[in-house]
């Protein structure tokens, strides 16, 4: 431990604390905006700007450690002037146009410019003016970038892709994608973005055209993650925030049909459960393909392990391959009146819509559109949907009817812990106690990882969970190298899973993925059925059309081929 003093106030901080960590610890906050803990602590911003004494110069917060005896000033007239102009000078390699801007309302620089009371720039203006390439579903707009490298940072060290970087020199330094075949639109870098630099492809008005056509039969797919975050970015208190209501905001907005994505999860279970169970005897793994960041992923890093994938496609893309062919036969209409959109907490799932072999049902596009959580919050808004005062309402059924273990799909080990309950039954005919398979949620992560065996009647099951590339990366060379030995593994890009996906709503500085996660799991416990397994409108679809997991329909329709399809890099 070591003793500072803080703005005249003495403290005692662990030795190698930052002085911006001392200084927030014992009360005094600092400006940032660069700044991201552990992940990107550079003093770029020189907002952070503080006097210590002895030192003639100003000195950044963030990555300075405090020494014993240290004596620093966070708010002297000198401290101020300087934070100030530096302020002003960002603001003037800027595009200000902020009212029209993805991120207006939450925007870090727009918070600080009005925290500082900044109303004029007494720099002459000028930003990087290269139009901006909107084909992609992650879209950078050069001119509102900073510079703050937080998307360098969090693209190297937390997802080990190194997409961005800092390229040229001096006045003609600038951010830019020196890796973009490599990119997996996991979407990490918009959400740690600090202004809208980085954002979503914007696919809103091709829902609207779709909505006033009168020929479309519009449907709408929520992903399980969606209920944890969807009112996040609006005026109303989260006990009324409840899956029901979000079902009433969505059927607001003109769509003809509202569906659960966790009736798809459950369906995934049953194909992916009898899938793992004929792979049991292969060498290595079975790795689960639900999450499309981590199949571009593995198929850029580590395309030796692509066959491992399973061939299962995910919850949004099962979901639309039914919805298109078994709900268009119930419905008794031509598949091609019917246009699905999904709601999902990822933008990869864009992209994913519009691989080679989603298009099984022979209408176009299994999923048409595919909307960010961000993005249903700017439609509700845009329509002056009041959402407190809606009354709740119902999925449609039958796709719209879920398990619990549908609902855990959107966080860190949900799909193994779906898995294993409906592989145990497959196994033994019998169901096993839903929370048997709990400990895949917090088995030791000492190597990014975690991993776990379990026994089933005949075998032990060896399985591992992981979130984040980085600690997927690492799991693959290990893998790869012979290290570890599993028969099952789940991976999913974002940190936490979809609960922290890239299209969730973003509040700054801050990771809301484990509070989420605790939604998801509260509804699992709560729900009357947890096993895929017994779904009944799961069952009824194999019985009057699929027949069985991995039948001919099921295989056309429910599974892909990742050596055959496609492969990085894509488009």
């Amino acid at each position: 431990m070591v003793n500072v003093t803080i703005d005249g106030v003495s403290a005692t901080v662990a030795e190698g604390t930052t002085i911006l960590e001392a200084s927030r610890a014992n009360g005094v906050d600092i400006p940032t905006l660069c700044y991201l803990k552990d992940i990107n602590e550079i003093g770029a911003c020189r907002l952070c700007l503080v006097e210590v004494e002895g030192v003639d110069h100003l000195v950044a917060a963030c990555d300075n450690q405090v020494t014993d005896g240290m004596v620093v000033r966070t708010d002297t007239p000198r401290v101020h002037a300087a934070r100030r102009t530096n302020l002003q000078l960002i603001l003037s390699r800027h595009d200000r146009r902020c009212p029209t801007c993805f991120r207006n309302g939450t925007c870090r620089l727009q918070s600080l410019a009005d925290t500082f009371g900044i109303h004029e720039v007494p720099f002459e203006s000028s930003f990087d003016s290269r139009p901006v390439d909107a084909r992609f579903p992650l879209v950078r707009e050069h001119a509102k970038c900073v510079s703050c490298l937080r998307c360098v940072s969090v693209c190297a060290k937390v997802q080990h892709l190194s997409v961005w970087d800092l390229v040229d020199s001096g006045s003609r330094a600038r951010v830019d994608a020196v890796a973009e075949d490599m990119c997996s639109f996991c979407g990490q870098c918009i959400t740690h973005c600090p202004t809208g630099a980085l954002h979503e492809r914007d696919d809103i008005a091709k829902v609207s055209a779709a909505l006033a056509d009168p020929d479309k039969i519009v449907i709408a797919q929520v992903a399980p993650s969606v209920r944890t975050s969807w009112a996040e970015g609006l005026a109303i208190d989260p006990a009324q925030a409840t899956p029901q209501r979000m079902v009433a905001a969505i059927r607001k907005l003109g769509f003809d049909y509202v569906f659960d994505t966790d009736f798809a999860a459950d369906v995934t279970i049953m194909e992916e459960g009898s899938e793992l169970l004929h792979r049991l005897d292969e060498e290595g793994p079975m790795f689960t393909s639900c999450c499309p960041g981590w199949v571009r992923f593995l198929k850029a890093k580590h395309p030796a392990l692509v066959h491992k994938l399973s061939s299962t496609k995910s919850p949004q893309q099962i979901f639309g391959a039914l919805a298109k062919s078994y709900y268009a036969e119930l419905l008794d209409v031509d598949a091609s009146r019917i246009f699905v959109v999904s709601y999902m907490p990822c933008v990869a799932k864009k992209e994913e819509c519009t691989y080679p072999g989603m298009d099984a049902a022979g209408a176009g596009p299994d999923v048409d559109v595919v909307l960010t959580v961000r993005e249903l919050i700017r439609q509700l808004k845009s329509r002056f949907v009041d959402v407190a005062l809606l009354p709740e309402e119902e999925f449609d059924a039958p796709l719209g009817v879920a398990t619990g273990a549908g609902h855990i799909f959107g966080v860190t080990g949900g799909v193994m812990e779906a898995a294993l309950r409906s592989a145990y039954f497959l196994v033994t005919g019998e169901n096993p106690d839903a929370d048997a398979f709990r400990e895949v949620r917090s088995a030791g992560a000492d190597r990014g990882w975690r991993e776990k065996s379990f026994q089933l009647p005949d075998r032990t099951l060896r399985i591992a969970v992981t979130s984040g590339l980085a600690n997927a990366d690492a799991l693959c060379t290990a893998i790869e190298r012979g290290e570890v030995d599993y028969d099952f593994v789940e991976v999913m890009a974002c940190p936490g899973g979809c609960v922290g996906g890239g299209g969730q709503p973003i509040h700054e500085g801050e990771e809301w993925a484990a509070p989420r996660a605790g939604i998801l799991h509260g509804i699992d416990q709560k729900s009357a059925l947890r096993f895929s397994h017994e779904n009944p409108s799961v069952k009824a679809c194999y019985e009057n059309y699929l027949e069985a997991p991995l039948s001919e329909k099921a295989e056309a329709l429910l599974h892909s081929n990742h050596l055959k399809d496609w492969s990085m890099p894509w488009r």
